[in-house]
């Protein structure tokens, strides 16, 4: 294992969409491993793996229950609204209340291929989204930019 450099706001990366893991290799369990150093190094609550400079779709999380990796998650559902502080380890130094979901299901596959659900509220339904978001090229502040920003465009 070992701790990767996390890219920072001005790299392209972080704009693009990642792509789906098609086969979890020794690549992806090298990549899961050195996520989840790099992302207790950074003292971060999650990470993407665009965050490294690599275009997949991975997540790893740890918002106080253990380490949870996510594998091409989805976010199958959601409810409510939460406003609240929200930072990112690509853009040390900023933090903002944001808004987001209160409640959220994500499905997506474990390092062994097995498909999980994790449910979240608070803390961790802000996690799933931001490092969702990650994947799909949006940054937390694309969310403070936003004029007329409401809850409904985080599921687009």
């Amino acid at each position: 294992m070992s701790i990767r450099p996390i890219v920072t706001q001005d790299h392209p990366i972080l704009r693009m969409v990642a792509e789906p893991i098609a086969q979890i290799d020794d690549a992806v369990m090298v990549l899961l491993n050195d996520m989840a150093e790099t992302m207790y190094a950074a003292e971060g609550v999650g990470l993407a793996a665009v965050q490294v400079n690599e275009l997949y779709r991975i997540i790893v999380y740890d918002v106080g229950e253990g380490l949870v990796e996510l594998i091409n998650p989805v976010l199958l559902d959601y409810r409510g609204e939460q406003y609240g502080p929200e930072g990112c380890l690509s853009i040390p130094g900023l933090h903002a209340d944001i808004r987001r979901y209160e409640w959220v299901r994500v499905q997506g596959q474990d390092r062994f291929g097995q498909t999980i659900e994790v449910e979240g509220e608070e803390l961790l339904a802000r996690c799933l989204q931001h490092e969702i978001d990650h994947l799909n090229g949006i940054l937390f502040i694309d969310y403070i930019e936003e004029e007329n920003f409401s809850v409904e465009s985080l599921a687009e």
